[in-house]
């Protein structure tokens, strides 16, 4: 992918399908203003001044009209890739913009002009330096978006304040890096540098500050994937029930007959914004059923894939041998929450009797049918997560960029272990603030390999 970053490019901006507006975007590349002046004329009849918005017909090589719609030219570097751009926005038919996008092509004005790789414009954007890697990825965070939260966590990473965070902290390291290897350099000063220029201090700043971006960006990574919730247990303990419950909406055939779900049903919901991936599976036991036996093998799957399992349980029976045997077989390190189901078919006595019951994991009472103990579940939900309310100073994050602020983390405790065990050790000291400073920089694209690049910008939509 990407072979030259160079070449003229062209693709549909919009999503496929009908729609009342379609664009097909232009980027051309290291071209002069006077080879954009000339497919204007071709294609729109006229030059168009730069961020002007004008009403112009499409022609097609006879100079008939394909469409009408309007022409819109920003001028290098005034763009979104920094080159000279060209959008064209017509009907949304396919038909219509695949003639666009084929006369353009076909006009033999542009040299070179070729189709777009899956996000080769914000690429573009990233090496011409109109964003750095951080905000190209909220471009596609918040195209992604499915929650509401999700999506003004996106709208904050691709404003900056991520990647603001990150330089502000990258740039208090490079203070303290420079008092160090000056330090190094002029060893005849025979100044105690970490009680001199409170190197430990310093140090423990950065680290405060570290911790609070990780914060942050692991709620924000947490908005913009999700979690993945299955819901498990012996056939007909409600499990369906629940899901459309969660869901407020009749998703899941429910019927009094055990084994009504064959396969996996999947659901997505959201409690504070936070996406969880409901995954409705077959019950667990025993069969000779060979549908149903599949469908079982798929629900151990799910699980195992699981970020949290919910083990349904049918309240009025109680935890079962077969229950047991599903509670064994759980993955070790998967939070579980035990859910005993149908409490509104308890007697009172029962009921009081089953909430004073010890269990070794958490447990919810609640009544799928008639909605109790739902809100407890949610809490639940959100406390394994690990959410805190309130998401104004979250941004957008992945887990590349978890990896390396851990890895950063881990780097400047070296830093901190070195100078309480060595104060002469500036040597180490400083390497290890130096490969902190790496990981920071990967995550706003300033030291990043291009199979990153190209893993990173391949898994956006063509024409973004």
């Amino acid at each position: 992918m990407f072979t030259t970053h160079q070449d003229p490019i062209i693709a549909i901006a919009t999503a496929p399908g009908r729609g009342g507006i379609g664009v097909v975007r232009l980027s051309f590349g290291k071209l002069v203003a006077e080879v954009v002046a000339r497919l204007m004329l071709a294609v729109c009849g006229q030059e168009l001044l730069p961020r002007y918005a004008t009403y112009v017909p499409f022609l097609d090589a006879q100079g008939g009209i394909l469409d009408r719609g309007i022409g819109l030219y920003f001028a290098a570097p005034h763009s979104y890739t920094g080159e000279h751009v060209l959008e064209l926005q017509g009907h949304g038919g396919p038909i219509v913009l695949q003639l666009l996008l084929q006369r353009c092509l076909a006009a033999n004005i542009v040299p070179g002009l070729r189709l777009a790789e899956p996000g080769e414009f914000t690429r573009r954007a990233f090496l011409n330096d109109k964003l750095d890697l951080a905000q190209a990825e909220a471009v596609a965070d918040l195209i992604e978006a499915s929650t509401e939260a999700a999506a003004r966590c996106a709208g904050r990473s691709l404003d900056g304040v991520f990647s603001r965070a990150i330089q502000q902290l990258v740039e208090d390291l490079i203070r303290l890096r420079m008092l160090v290897e000056a330090t190094l350099d002029f060893p005849e000063e025979e100044i105690d540098f970490l009680e001199a220029a409170d190197a430990r201090g310093k140090l423990a700043t950065l680290r405060h500050e570290l911790s609070q971006i990780q914060s942050d960006a692991r709620q924000g990574a947490l908005l913009r994937e999700g979690l993945s919730v299955v819901l498990a247990g012996q056939p007909n303990v409600g499990k369906s029930s629940l899901l459309n419950a969660l869901a407020g909406a009749e998703l899941a055939i429910v019927t009094p007959i055990a084994g009504t779900t064959r396969d996996k049903i999947a659901q997505t919901i959201q409690i504070e914004g936070i996406p969880l991936h409901i995954v409705d599976t077959a019950g667990l036991r025993e069969t000779e059923d060979e549908v149903e036996r599949a469908g079982i093998a798929r629900t151990w799957q799910a699980i195992k894939q699981a970020d949290i399992v919910l083990h349904l349980l049918d309240a009025r029976i109680g935890f079962t041998h077969e229950d047991a045997a599903i509670a064994a077989s759980l993955p070790a390190g998967v939070p579980i929450i035990q859910l005993h189901n149908k409490i509104d078919l308890l007697a009172e006595s029962a009921a009081v009797a089953l909430a004073t019951e010890a269990k070794a994991v958490r447990t919810v009472r609640l009544s799928a049918k008639s909605g109790a103990g739902i809100d407890d579940l949610r809490a639940q939900l959100l406390e394994i997560a690990g959410w805190q309310v309130g998401t104004e100073s979250v941004y957008s994050a992945r887990e590349r960029h978890l990896i390396a602020l851990r890895a950063a983390n881990r780097h400047l405790l070296n830093a901190a272990e070195q100078a309480a065990q060595n104060a002469q050790a500036l040597d180490l000291f400083a390497e290890e603030l130096r490969l902190a400073q790496l990981q920071l920089n990967t995550i706003t694209g300033e030291f990043t390999s291009d199979d990153l690049l190209g893993e990173i910008f391949s898994r956006f939509c063509i024409g973004k």
